[in-house]
């Protein structure tokens, strides 16, 4: 028989069951219901549940079909109006479990349901202590060795990995764990924890946490939950809104919580403690996975959840909570990518707020765990021997179990000093060396700047003097142009002198007109007439000027004194001779001289007179 989905809901008077069975044989069908059973068969299907309330048939009971859906739904009223169904989600637990069909069970529950269901409400009212009592380690025989060995959900299994050690060799830790005690497992696992950490990892985590501040601002699906459950405080049947409301069940979960097999657990008071100590230990490697890849997980899903918890990777089995978050903390800190200790916390906080929400929302983790391992191999191994037990028995455990569980959890303390590995010794060190090598280098930096600075100086000194000494060079050069432009415009002025003298007396004697003109040579050598001043310019400007007078007087004259001035000169001797002005020296050694004419000017001879009287 086919076993179909199946959806329950309830409001304050009636439970509503919708089951899916498309080409049922609707002709042929039947439902029965009495106190908490319920049994429904339509050819294939068929399906039978334990309420976890009682219903009553008084004719107020209804019944539908959807033929295009396939659809049946059932409206059954409560036998107390206004009481609250739990665990209507927990579809496995639902199931009516299965009977053995062995002739004689090796293992029975004794006892009327009655009976049984005292024993846990007296169970419930029993006050929960966490920290049990802890016995020291005496040796054992080897002989009663393989009697000890025992792992697994409640440590129900030994064996398993005689036959698959070769298979699961790199699914868990430990070596021949059929053959290694619980406290052989805890020792070594502390040893190889120790030889592990790496403290240049986790102070590089530590100093540069940019990725780890990103990762740590990520909120998953249990913190909304959180606060919804919170803003819901005060309405009527908050316990039950909380539980129901505030987790959503895809359909895949709901077709694997179909596929479990229902199956009770005989666990002792000891053994119990261990189990919840176990899932805590579980919710924490899977918080710390879901934080750091941010809800998306990755083919390395498989591998962090399972390193990190201890009980997955060591088969270990803790007697109290904070030997549970030391060993999350410990391993965190050695083995997956990111170590950082906020990470610890955020793990430890996220944790406690998964069981403040009960067990859906602890077996919807569950779930999303089973369905890791699933699709890893051989990480499957993992599912047989923990996770689809705990899927199973979470489901008939009570909540205020688990609220209890949540409070003393909230109220254990971690600190780093716990973790053993000396990391606020390690801190400190590693601060004052940075805070050296930060001394160090402001000094570098100071000296660096110090030579720049130097440097700049020498250089902007440099540049002043070749700057000094080009505005010398500059200077000078100025000096010989102006010096060269002065004699220009002396020649320039001498020649205008020259004609203005010539002019009027060839007019007044006619005895020059095709006489050649000598051109007066008032030139100096270039390095003469870079050392005159502007005062001896002025001094040849004044004696132009009196030249320039004389000459006018002269014009003035009449032709009579024309002619004795060249009676005169005739005198003197008709051959006057005049040597010639040295101007300057050419680099090659070679001197240039000014060709004169030798003939006779009569503005020469007038001059030379002049300056010969002054």
């Amino acid at each position: 028989m086919i076993t179909p989905a199946f959806e329950l809901s309830q409001d304050p008077d009636f439970l509503t069951i919708i089951i899916n069975v498309p080409y049922a044989k609707v002709s042929e069908f039947d439902v029965y219901f009495e106190g908490k059973d319920f049994k429904f068969y339509a050819k294939p299907y068929f399906l039978r549940l334990t309420l976890p309330g009682r219903i009553v048939e008084d004719g107020r009971e209804e019944a539908s079909y959807n033929v295009d859906k396939g659809i049946f739904t059932v409206r059954l009223p409560k036998e107390t109006p206004g009481q609250y169904f739990d665990g209507l989600d927990m579809l496995t637990a639902l199931l009516a479990q299965k009977k053995s069909r062995s002739a004689k069970p090796l293992v029975e529950e004794i006892g009327t349901s009655a009976e049984l269901a005292e024993e846990e409400e007296e169970e419930e009212e029993e006050e929960f202590d966490w920290e049990i009592e802890q016995t020291p380690y005496h040796e054992i025989a080897e002989s009663t060795l393989h009697l000890q060995c025992c792992y697994g959900f409640g440590n129900l299994k030994s064996g398993v990995f005689q036959r698959l050690q070769d298979e699961l060799s790199d699914v868990i830790d430990v070596k021949d764990p059929d053959l290694t005690p619980a406290d052989g497992r805890r020792q070594k696992r502390l040893e190889t924890e120790a030889a592990k950490f790496d403290l240049d990892h986790y102070l590089a985590d530590f100093f540069e946490d940019e990725v780890i501040q990103h990762v740590l601002k990520y909120k998953p699906w249990w913190v909304d939950a959180c606060a919804k459950k919170v803003a819901s405080q005060g309405r009527r049947h908050q316990e039950h809104v909380s539980q129901t409301t505030f987790v959503s069940w895809s359909e895949e979960e709901r077709e694997q919580l179909r596929k479990f097999t229902n199956k009770s657990y005989l666990l002792d008071k000891r053994t119990r403690h261990q189990v919840y100590f176990s899932l805590i230990d579980i919710l924490l490697a899977y918080c710390y996975e879901i934080c750091i890849t941010e809800g998306d997980k990755n083919v390395e899903s498989s591998w962090n959840i399972r390193k990190l918890s201890a009980t997955l990777c060591w088969l270990e089995s803790f007697t109290s909570i904070p030997e549970v978050l030391v060993s999350f903390g410990r391993r965190v800190l050695c083995y997956p990518l990111y170590r950082h200790f906020r990470l610890v916390t955020r793990a430890f906080s996220d944790t406690v707020m998964i069981l403040q929400l009960g067990k859906s929302a602890v077996l919807k983790c569950l779930l999303d765990i089973h369905k890791i391992f699933r699709e890893n191999d051989p990480a499957y191994i993992l599912n047989d021997l923990y996770i689809t037990d705990y899927c199973i028995w979470i489901q008939k455990t009570k909540s205020k179990k688990l609220a209890a569980l949540a409070e003393s959890l909230q109220k254990a303390k971690l600190t780093k000093a716990h973790l053993g590995f000396e990391l606020e010794e390690l801190e400190s060190a590693a601060r004052l060396v940075q805070e050296e090598e930060s001394e160090l280098k402001a000094v570098s930096a100071v000296s660096k700047q110090q030579l720049r600075s130097s440097e700049l100086e020498t250089s902007d000194s440099e540049e002043s003097s070749s700057t000094s000494s080009s505005e010398t060079e500059s200077s000078d050069s100025d000096e010989q142009e102006s010096s060269t432009s002065e004699d220009g415009k002396i020649n320039s002025l001498q020649g205008t002198l020259q004609e203005e003298r010539t002019a009027p007396l060839i007019d007044c004697s006619g005895l020059g007109r095709d006489t050649d003109t000598l051109t007066l040579d008032v030139s100096n050598e270039k390095s003469k007439a870079s050392l005159q001043s502007t005062s001896v310019s002025g001094k040849l400007i004044e004696e132009l000027g009196k030249k320039m007078q004389t000459a006018i007087r002269l014009s003035e004259q009449t032709e009579g004194l024309a002619t004795a001035s060249y009676t005169v000169l005739q005198e003197k001797g008709a051959n006057y001779a005049v040597e010639p002005q040295r101007l300057s020296e050419d680099p090659g050694g070679k001197e240039n001289f000014l060709e004169v004419s030798p003939k006779e000017n009569l503005l020469l001879f007038v001059g030379r007179t002049n300056e010969d009287e002054d």
